[in-house]
């Protein structure tokens, strides 16, 4: 089960269950397009790794299955990944 992580680990926006803009990781680390496309170059600076749209869980679901409250931020921010 994805833990629906509520924040981007780069700049701490958030990113609630319905966040179309949300991306993991295979790790599920997870970040905003914005900071994927402009900061990260589209790789994971946990893992080395790619991402992929977050799944939406269905509204349906969310009081059996909560999203994740625990914010995950890297407390030494993002850096530009260089290409």
């Amino acid at each position: 089960m994805l833990e629906l992580r509520p924040n981007c680990e780069c700049c701490d926006k958030d990113l609630p269950p319905e966040a179309s803009d949300a991306l993991i990781c295979t790790f599920e680390c997870t970040f905003c397009a914005d900071c994927v496309d402009t900061v990260l170059g589209g790789v994971c600076p946990n893992c080395g790794g790619n991402f992929a749209p977050r799944p939406i869980r269905p509204a349906a679901k969310l009081t059996k299955y909560p999203p994740s409250t625990k914010r995950v931020l890297k407390a030494e921010g993002c850096a530009r990944r260089v290409a």
